[in-house]
């Protein structure tokens, strides 16, 4: 979820608010005697009116792609998106170089190209394109391709409402024929005579909200990580929005769902394990990682039976295990008003395929943006996304860590930033917050608990503008407090965990893309610029201190990848070693329970809030 899309949806809060006084909330909650109980307690002092960000276009797809790649690598430079929903892209693809790697793989042979960094595959097709009869249907092993696979170019990303040159962030291209990755492998490896070594195997899911994003974005471009880590990097396409969320039915032959992106990521992991060793990866060493709605990602592959033959360990970048997935009634539901959006039965699975893609995103838009009741805030995050079916998933992600329901022997590194709410509430307020609004608005989302929540957290902030409180509210609620009890229910059952909290201001401005309220802050996705360390290729620019940061988050990750433990001395680069790494112990209450403090000075220290995530965790909301 790397762009909370929607918590836009805030701005149904406009209308609640001017029925405030007649409203009664669920749990016997009337806000008229809750705002008058707070009020005569002296924590709430009436201010500022409230101001929403009505635009639905704004998207906190927050890391800034300005800049174009190395010359040797091409890209797409339309002025206009082109979608195609067809195999051929109909696009002019570039000549097939005379050089570059040639790699003869179970499906084909694929040509790469060799650039300054790494040897680099992009677009490789790891499954038939999910078009026309199959647009909602599981996806199906890549057909055989005659000839040499051109893998010189990035392919185009999934279908999405962000493309073209509306901003730096949004692919130039999308298609529903998208299911590609890229390969990025270290140049020690030669492909002109047999592989002798196997290398660890690092497979990238990005974010996105699961409505937004790509795997070629130069802010994910694997080839500087790879070459850091010495790793085989992976990044991956997967069907977005409707196309890869839709719940119309119940009957996979008649009615979609659901819940196909997640099956697009569990083929291009099962392609790995089948082709990797062909690009000197180790099949039986891949580590998945992801941010955001990419870390929800992994978070259900750890708890997914079928995916554990796929991978070995994984990474959680800031994952928000506070928002619940859909249940299968929400998830119909969500179905149903698409259908109606696109003029469509929502048992009529003939008209749903006959929609071009522009129709069923916009059908995607107007249903994503209607609130039934704002009162149940929470439950309409991410609108598109995974939901439990109860067969691929069972149950909430906080839930099956907290019981132990999911693969427990396997390594998990996690963390957040420190101000990972900020991006998301500055967002939506663009002025001020009065204490009465964020009342309002606590007690909307938190309901019989808002009271608690308040009086521990009006008394930290005496500012008119209360928008820094509701910041750290999310950010303790939704990322930072429930990744603590998950860490802390694996240590209970015996798995290695290791937690962090990426807690540096980054000095370039540029990379938050215009967004000033990041800048003087830690924002959802701050960490990704140094842990891929694409300065070259996305356009900022990080100071001397930060690259010392920048270095040692690639060593700890990609000593993780070698080993399973992050701080481990074995098959640690002799330029990590110079690095001399601060000590990262396991999380654990043997080690005072201590988590990694990336700053310009990182080292490990008790976690500095977790007096406020214990009074979390007795509430026992999430």
């Amino acid at each position: 979820m790397e762009s909370y899309h929607c918590f836009l949806l805030l701005c149904s809060l406009v209308f609640a608010l001017s029925f405030a006084e007649e409203t009664t909330f669920e749990n016997e909650i009337d806000l008229k005697e809750f705002i008058r109980r707070i009020s005569s307690s002296g924590l709430l002092v009436r201010d500022q009116p409230l101001a929403i960000n009505r635009d639905l276009r704004f998207e906190t797809n927050s890391l800034e792609e300005l800049g174009d790649p190395e010359d040797s690598i091409p890209i797409w430079t339309d002025e206009e998106p082109v979608i195609q929903n067809t195999l051929n892209t109909g696009t002019t693809i570039p000549d097939i170089p005379d050089y570059g790697p040639i790699v003869l793989t179970n499906n084909g042979v694929i040509k790469g190209l060799t650039v300054e960094k790494s040897h680099i595959f992009y677009g490789i097709p790891y499954a038939d394109p999910p078009v026309a009869a199959y647009r909602w249907k599981p996806p199906r092993p890549v057909t055989p391709w005659p000839g040499v696979h051109d893998a010189t170019y990035p392919r185009d990303a999934c279908m999405q409402g962000c493309s073209g040159r509306k901003s730096d962030e949004c692919p130039q291209k999308v298609s529903e024929n998208c299911l590609y990755l890229n390969i990025f492998v270290p140049l020690d490896v030669n492909f002109s005579s047999p592989l002798l070594t196997t290398l660890p195997v690092m497979v990238w899911i990005h974010g996105g909200d699961f409505i937004a994003g790509s795997a070629s974005k130069p802010l994910y471009d694997g080839r500087f990580i790879s070459n850091f880590t010495h790793t085989v990097v992976v990044s991956m396409g997967y069907r977005l929005g409707a196309f890869g969320f839709l719940v119309s039915g119940l009957d996979p032959k008649t009615s979609a769902t659901g819940n196909y992106g997640i099956l697009d990521q569990q083929v291009a992991l099962l392609w790995v394990q089948q082709n990797i060793a062909l690009f000197g990866g180790d099949p039986s060493k891949v580590t998945i990682f992801g941010e955001s709605a990419g870390a929800q990602s992994v978070s259900l592959h750890l708890m997914v039976q079928s995916s554990k033959p796929l991978f070995k360990q994984a990474v959680f970048q800031s994952l928000p295990f506070s928002i619940p997935l859909k249940t299968r009634h929400d998830a119909l539901k969500l179905g149903r008003d698409f259908a109606r959006q696109a003029n469509c039965s929502v048992s009529d699975i003939v008209c749903l395929l006959s929609l071009s893609p522009q129709a069923v995103l916009a059908a995607q838009m107007k249903s994503s943006s209607k609130v039934v009741n704002p009162f149940r805030f929470l439950e309409i995050f991410e609108t598109w996304g995974p939901y439990m079916d109860g067969e691929l998933i069972k149950e909430q992600a906080v839930t099956a860590f907290q019981k132990g329901h999911w693969q427990k022997e396997k390594p998990v590194l996690l963390g957040t930033t420190s101000e990972e709410g900020v991006i998301f509430v500055y967002g939506v307020f663009t002025k001020p917050v009065s204490a009465v609004e964020s009342t309002v608005y606590t007690a909307a989302i938190f309901k019989q608990h808002a009271l608690r929540i308040l009086r521990k957290y009006l008394p930290l902030y005496k500012d008119i503008d209360r928008r820094d409180m509701l910041a750290q509210i999310v950010t303790d609620y939704v990322f930072l407090c429930p990744s603590r009890k998950a860490a802390r229910a694996g240590t209970k059952v015996g798995s290695a965990v290791w937690m962090y909290v990426f807690d540096h201001v980054t000095s370039d401005h540029s990379v938050w893309s215009g967004l000033s309220f990041c800048y003087e802050h830690v924002c959802h996705g701050a960490e990704l610029p140094f842990l891929f360390d694409t300065a070259t290729v996305a356009n900022f620019t990080l100071a001397p201190p930060e690259r010392l940061l920048s270095n040692r988050m690639l060593c700890y990750w990609g000593t993780f990848a070698h080993t399973g433990d992050p701080a481990s001395r074995m098959k640690q680069s002799s330029f990590c070693r110079q690095q001399r790494l601060p000590a990262w112990p396991r999380y654990s209450d043997t080690s005072s329970w201590l988590v990694m403090n990336f700053t310009v000075r990182s080292h490990a220290q008790v976690g500095t809030r977790d007096h406020i995530c214990d009074f979390w965790d007795k509430l026992g909301i999430y």
